[in-house]
């Protein structure tokens, strides 16, 4: 039986020194970029890549750990084929690797382009493993253990492609595909509960941010802006947003007696601020059913943001939208994932890295350093793509990535009003 540290041990063996290197070099050799791109399918297919010498055979693991996932009701490595409703056959580092085939298989082959699909196919197994890290030992430390991989990945043996923040974020690139069944997100919460504080506290900052753009976008494109209508299709989501606002509050509570970073502080309040903007009300207000499973939590934080409501609303003003700073509460998306395979798509038709993470677009901060506006051209770039391939909701032709300073700015004050009222 596969083991989550000797599937460990084997991605830091592909991760370390110049094995990644070597494989481009490797499949690079092809006449051009779709023969190079074949070569490098049969190593993401197999799962067995060559480190000099000696081949790391992944296989066994990944069909291990993607089974007993599925089993508890999430399909990592695959996307949702929405047309055909069925998951899709292969991996979702193949399907885009196919893409660029698509694209530009005839052009020579491209050393920038292949080491992004490597790399973009070992964070699709730290994705995997992120929901394993309870299997065997502790959990706390798996996760640690994932962190350090991650930084290996984004690290100089690769790409140079950033992906995402932490190993936390890992979980909810993971668990952010569409799922036909959503079974496993409550059982997945459970598990979440017993991580430590630090852990907990980087899985709210994350959770709370992009599920907020995700039911932003829902409440104006699915929804039609009812209310009730997002909260009954959305019984998986509300709990987890009500853990990463709880998590945030206590931490929030907790930093008005210790000493914390001008920095730090922002994050917690500009990440309540956003999760808020998904529904105030379900929070402060009266409870919707979609609540029910977790009325302790929810009332812990009302009662909390009582508490602290003055001097929260006060911090809350810092992070206005404006059309003159990037931020999060103009960003709107279907998935998480699709940000991120947006991103990675984009790299490789351009042949060049973006220095942004997931994580960063789910913040402004730090307003003033260059990152910012890269951020802005991400997201101004990503919403190109979803307009020009726009998706049929309710019989109209959407974008699924919106960024919108205005719509951010209306969101902002609907939110200050129903949390002042």
């Amino acid at each position: 039986m596969a083991s989550f540290e000797e599937a460990c041990a084997l991605v830091e063996l592909a991760l370390t020194g110049s094995a990644r290197q070597e494989t481009v070099a490797e499949v690079a050799h092809a006449t051009n970029l779709r023969a190079a791109l074949l070569r490098l399918r049969d190593s993401m297919r197999s799962h067995a890549w060559k480190a000099g010498t000696r081949t790391i055979a992944l296989g066994h693991s990944v069909k291990t750990f993607d089974a007993r996932t599925r089993d508890e009701g999430f399909h990592v490595l695959h996307d949702w084929d929405g047309k055909a409703d069925t998951v899709n056959e292969d991996i979702i580092p193949v399907d885009v690797l196919h893409y660029l085939i698509d694209k530009r298989g005839a052009e020579p082959a491209d050393r920038t382009a292949i080491a992004i699909l490597v790399d973009y196919y070992f964070l699709h197994l730290l994705t995997l493993l992120s929901l394993r890290i309870w299997d065997e030992g502790g959990a706390d430390d798996n996760l640690d253990r994932l962190d350090r991989l991650l930084q290996l990945l984004q690290g100089s043996g690769g790409s140079g492609q950033r992906f995402v923040g932490d190993g936390e974020t890992l979980m909810l690139i993971a668990t952010s595909h569409f799922e036909l069944h959503e079974r496993g997100y409550a059982a997945l919460l459970a598990r979440a509960h017993t991580l430590n504080r630090s852990h907990r506290t980087k899985i709210a900052l994350g959770h709370a941010a992009s599920m907020a753009s995700h039911l932003r976008f829902g409440f104006e494109a699915t929804y039609a802006r009812d209310t009730l209508v997002m909260r009954n299709d959305n019984v998986a989501d509300y709990p987890w947003l009500c853990f990463a606002l709880l998590t945030l509050m206590r931490e929030y509570a907790r930093l008005q007696s210790e000493p914390v970073s001008e920095f730090d502080r922002d994050r917690i309040v500009e990440a309540m601020l956003n999760g808020l903007t998904a529904d105030a009300r379900a929070f402060v207000g009266e409870p919707p059913a979609s609540l029910s499973t977790c009325e302790a939590e929810r009332s812990e934080f009302r009662d909390l943001f009582r508490t602290h409501r003055d001097r929260l609303v006060a911090e809350f003003e810092r992070h206005r939208p404006s059309d003159r700073q990037y931020s999060p509460l103009s960003f709107f998306f279907n998935f998480s994932h699709n940000i991120l395979k947006g991103t990675i798509v984009d790299a490789l038709l351009r042949s060049k890295i973006w220095d942004v993470s997931f994580n960063d677009l789910l913040t402004g901060i730090p307003r003033e350093a260059p990152i910012a506006q890269e951020k802005e051209r991400l997201a101004n770039t990503l919403m190109a793509y979803a307009r020009s391939n726009p998706d049929t909701i309710r019989g109209r032709l959407m974008p699924v990535i919106v960024y919108d300073p205005n719509a951010g700015r209306q969101s902002f004050n609907v939110t200050m009003k129903k949390l002042r009222s």
